[in-house]
């Protein structure tokens, strides 16, 4: 299998892409702790042509899409935006937001290469924190605390949905 991890602009074809990931992530990492009707109102609030195009050209954000053999198979977007934890306050920091790979590519590379980058995006910022925040019952949190992340005490919250949440923060000499 042919892996690659990319930056998204922009284009037509990156917002396609980033449409269709970002709907069927949301679907598939939030159907079974979110009703329905939130869910529906997250996606659509959230994930529509305009928002993607405003969120991709925010120097804010920086997105990456995940290929296996040429399909697209996840995405993350690294921001420096979002509710920080009290631990950050006062320190330059960065997150990995919307991170997650389709249930259809369940091989560990896809999943190691869109992390690696992530990673190598967050190195690239000199002397910042990585965080992160996931809910509580993500599979992704297992992955993370194997790769240098661990759990805070802070109170955290999801941007937009009514979950617990947990925040993870980089344990990973820079």
């Amino acid at each position: 299998m042919n892996i690659v991890t990319k930056f998204v602009i922009a284009t037509d074809q990156g917002i396609e892409t980033l449409l269709t990931l970002t709907r069927q992530l949301a679907i598939e990492k939030y159907s079974a702790v979110v009703d329905p009707q939130t869910l529906d109102r997250y996606i659509t609030e959230n994930y529509h042509r305009k928002a993607l195009i405003d969120e991709l050209n925010s120097m804010s954000n920086q997105w990456l899409v995940v290929y296996a053999d040429n399909t697209p198979a996840g995405y993350a977007r690294i921001t420096t935006r979002g509710k920080k934890p009290q631990l950050l306050d006062g320190k330059r920091s960065i997150r990995i937001a919307d991170f997650g790979i389709l249930n259809a590519f369940p091989a560990t590379a896809v999943r190691d290469s869109l992390l690696e980058k992530c990673l190598t995006v967050c190195r690239s910022h000199q002397g910042v924190q990585i965080w992160l925040n996931e809910h509580v019952e993500s599979p992704w949190i297992q992955m993370f605390e194997n790769n240098g992340f661990t759990r805070i005490q802070d109170a955290c919250t999801l941007d937009e949905l009514p979950l617990q949440s947990v925040c993870l923060i980089a344990e990973i000499n820079f």
